[in-house]
């Protein structure tokens, strides 16, 4: 009879412990997936603000590409309507500038508006010197209009030094103005540079 109270107690205990052992495993089990469970959702959650972080930063980086490119188009098309207008105004003032500046009309017409310029309209006694190359072509032409270039108090002069254009100074002054074909060419350039722009674009 003791064997059997020793057999059923040894059974109580191996039953209470066996049973003790299962809910402990249960429970660490369930905490094993509870853990799990954190650490899979924790990864979920780091993998995607990754992803939002690389996806925002895609498009920033997109958006300031599409802004360098829109940028680099607009300097681009301003440059090549630039050197388009720049090529026309070479193109129509080159040949024009060198022409006029060797027509006595166009000269004296220059001379005549220097001398009216020059003291804001007042009295003046200039001295020009044109291209002494020039002299038999223009003293032919300025003899019909000596008269009215005197009258502006312009002397017309020639000289070896002046090859194009002519150069002005007042009487008794101690500098010139020069008027080439370079100076004249610069001042049409600027001035129809934005007139071309218009009539192009």
């Amino acid at each position: 009879m003791e064997n059997t109270k020793l057999k059923e107690l040894t059974e109580r205990l191996y039953g209470e412990g066996l049973e003790k052992g299962r809910t402990e495993a249960d429970r660490l089990v369930a905490d094993a997936k509870a853990e799990a469970a954190k650490i899979v959702a924790d990864a979920k959650a780091e993998a995607a603000k990754i992803v939002k972080q690389a996806e925002d930063k895609a498009a920033d980086t997109a958006k300031n590409s599409m802004t360098e490119i829109s940028l680099a188009g607009k300097q681009a098309l301003a440059k090549i309507k630039a050197e388009i207008a720049d090529a026309i105004i070479a193109k129509s003032v080159g040949k024009g500038t060198a022409e006029a500046i060797v027509d006595a009309e166009f000269v004296k017409a220059l001379l005549l508006a220097v001398a009216s310029a020059w003291n804001n309209g007042g009295k003046v006694e200039l001295s020009a010197m044109l291209p002494a190359a020039l002299e038999a072509d223009f003293s032919k032409a300025f003899e019909a209009s000596a008269q009215e270039l005197l009258a502006a108090g312009v002397e017309v002069g020639y000289s070896k030094d002046v090859h194009t254009g002519f150069k002005v100074c007042q009487k008794g002054g101690g500098y010139y103005i020069y008027f080439t074909e370079d100076s004249f060419a610069a001042l049409m350039q600027e001035y129809l540079r934005e007139k071309v722009s218009k009539l192009l674009f």
